[in-house]
């Protein structure tokens, strides 16, 4: 049956009938990809954070299937569907995701194991936080890329209230789990770039123009700082044409 969505009314059924097709596709054919549509479907359509959360759980669990794991994973860091956030449980759902080779759940299970912090509850992993954050960036999620480079270009101290941003010199004989490594730190940053990520790419023409890691070379800083001014660009155009789109069409 074809529907036109200009009119209010079979807007309304095409809507509806999706739900059905997909609670269909999930509860009777038991198909793992159409019970996370019905997951984002309860919680972009109908809104109810309770059962898609429920819906995302099961998925997961029952079905092995990664991405529910991670949105299951970022309801009970936020709250979301449930009566607080849980960031433990978090942790367990992201951890779940990255067995089943989501690379961004491997990647927030990487951030809660090395972020620090008063609001940080969950128990401070470097090692096997830096594990998934390299499974993640193998997998070619640009932000673990970013976050590794970070990781080397400041080295991670093994006691954080020891370290002095601010005043290099005073961190001369502090233990550090991760050593700066400048070189490290340019082959992630140039791999994040590679993979689409802004900020990784300024840090790549940064490193070029006063040679940090890679040998100084102008031209290279100059055509990295043209790629990250492009994907900013781009970025920038894009959450336009999501403000804009269908206007000109009404």
């Amino acid at each position: 049956m074809a529907y036109d969505l200009k009119r209010e009314e079979e807007v309304k059924e095409f809507v509806e009938n999706l739900g059905i097709e997909y609670r269909f596709g999930c509860y009777k054919e038991n198909k793992p990809e159409v019970c996370h549509l019905l997951a984002d479907y309860l919680e972009a359509i109908k809104k109810d954070f309770d059962k898609a959360a429920k819906v995302y759980k099961s998925n997961c669990m029952e079905y092995n299937y990664g991405k529910s794991c991670l949105k299951y994973g970022n309801y009970a860091l936020i709250g979301r569907g449930r009566e607080k956030s849980d960031p433990q449980e978090a942790l367990k759902y992201f951890e779940k995701g990255c067995e089943l080779n989501d690379p961004t759940s491997c990647l927030h299970a990487g951030l809660l194991l090395t972020a620090t912090g008063p609001a940080i509850s969950v128990q401070r992993d470097v090692p096997k936080g830096y594990n998934y954050l390299k499974k993640s960036c193998d997998n070619n999620e640009a932000m673990a890329c970013h976050y590794l480079a970070g990781m080397y270009l400041s080295g991670v101290p093994k006691n954080p209230k020891e370290y002095n941003p601010h005043n290099p010199e005073k961190n001369a004989n502090i233990d550090f789990l991760i050593k700066p490594d400048l070189k490290q730190a340019f082959q992630f940053a140039k791999r994040g770039c590679e993979l689409g990520n802004v900020f990784a790419c300024a840090n790549v023409s940064l490193m070029y123009k006063k040679g940090d890691g890679v040998e100084q070379n102008l031209d290279e800083s100059k055509k990295y700082f043209e790629i990250a001014k492009s994907l900013q660009n781009a970025h920038e155009t894009t959450k336009e044409l999501k403000f804009q789109q269908g206007l000109e069409s009404k």
